[in-house]
C-alpha cells in the first residue's frame, strides 16, 4: 500500500470516549475494514453476504466523501487501548429508493467489530455521533434503517430517541425505518 502524496485536510472532527477515539479513515484501515465485511457475525444483518475488498474500498471512500460534500459523515473507530480499527459511526445521505422517502434526512448508522459486541462500544460510538449531530446539523431529524431480525441495534436505537415510523422492504428485504428528533 502506497502512502499518500500529500496529507489530506483535516474535513473529519475527532471525538473522544472513555475507550473509542472517533476519526477520519486511514489508508491502514482498509485492510482490517475488508477483515470486518467477510466476517458473518459482522455483515449477517447488512448485506447477507461478504463484501469483496474493493467493494469495502469504494463504501470506505463513500463514507469519506460524505464529509466533504455535505459536511457531516461516518468516523472511523479506534480502540484507544489498542488502536486498533474496529468499526464506523455515523450520517449519511444514500438517496435510496424507499417509501416513505428519506432523501434529504441524515440517515445514521453504525456497525461494530464483533469482538466488541455487547460491551457497550456501540453505545459510546453512537453517543458521541449523535451529540456532535446535535450541535452541527441544522436538520430537525435523523433517521436509520434496522434489519428487524437486529434486536441489539434496534434496542441501541431505541435507547437513543429513536421510534419506529414504518417497516418498508429495501432491496427485497424487510427493514424497520426508525427516526429522532435533533436533541432527542
Amino acid at each position: 500500500m502506497h502512502a499518500p502524496r500529500f496529507a489530506p485536510p483535516a474535513l473529519v472532527p475527532e471525538l473522544y470516549t472513555n475507550r473509542l477515539l472517533l476519526r477520519a479513515f486511514r489508508m491502514a484501515d482498509l485492510h482490517e475494514y475488508a477483515a470486518l465485511h467477510q466476517d458473518p457475525d459482522f455483515y449477517r444483518h447488512l448485506t447477507k453476504k461478504p463484501m469483496p475488498e474493493e467493494d469495502t474500498w469504494r463504501r470506505m471512500l463513500t463514507l469519506i466523501g460524505h464529509w466533504a460534500l455535505l459536511g457531516y459523515g461516518y468516523w472511523a473507530l479506534e480502540e484507544r487501548a489498542t488502536g486498533r480499527f474496529c468499526g464506523t459511526v455515523g450520517l449519511a445521505e444514500y438517496h435510496r429508493d424507499l417509501t416513505p422517502s428519506i432523501d434529504n434526512i441524515p440517515e445514521a448508522g453504525w456497525v461494530l467489530a464483533p469482538r466488541l459486541h455487547g460491551k457497550g462500544y456501540a453505545a459510546e460510538a453512537v453517543a458521541a455521533a449523535l451529540a456532535w449531530a446535535d450541535a452541527h446539523l441544522a436538520a430537525p431529524r435523523t433517521v436509520c434503517i434496522i434489519n428487524p431480525e437486529n434486536e441489539p441495534s434496534l434496542r441501541l436505537a431505541a435507547r437513543f430517541g429513536y421510534r419506529e415510523i414504518a417497516r418498508p422492504t429495501y432491496h427485497d428485504e424487510p427493514i424497520v425505518l426508525l427516526e429522532r428528533r435533533i436533541g432527542a
